[in-house]
């Protein structure tokens, strides 16, 4: 083998290993990250749709909500997304300590507010699938 080709099969090595290293390490925090959530805690799916040409306004309007409830004191995970092929399809993967908590939320100023908007922005009620997580003993 000649020199430059053992540099190289040694530089490819490094990468492999230290790939593998980062790898562990990204693992090893999910780890961490999931065994903060409560094996109890309760988590919900939510879905609106907004109305033809309301599109932009209900994300307007659903926007914020992302900051207000990741800083709600007992609300885990808080993830707000949109339907790529459907643009004004919204979902939510939200998780709370508690059932109490996921109900406190919905009391709170901010999402009692942005309850008040969906008769004007949104095709229908909100769609909620209550969770219990599974394999996060």
């Amino acid at each position: 083998m000649t020199h430059a080709r053992a540099a190289l099969a040694t530089a490819f090595a490094a990468s492999v290993l230290v790939g593998c290293a980062g790898h562990k390490k990204e693992a090893h925090e999910a780890r961490l990250r999931y065994s903060h959530i409560p094996k109890d805690a309760y988590a919900v799916v939510a879905e609106i749709r907004a109305k033809p040409g309301k599109e932009d306004e209900l994300r307007g309007a659903t926007l914020p909500l992302v900051t207000q409830v990741r800083n709600e004191p007992n609300n885990r995970l808080y993830f707000l997304h949109e339907d790529r092929k459907a643009p004004g399809h919204f979902v939510f993967y939200e998780i709370f300590a508690s059932e109490a908590d996921f109900k406190a939320h919905n009391a709170t100023p901010h999402v009692q507010a942005w309850f008040g908007q969906l008769s004007a922005l949104a095709d229908g009620d909100v769609s909620v699938v209550h969770l219990k997580i599974l394999g996060n003993e």
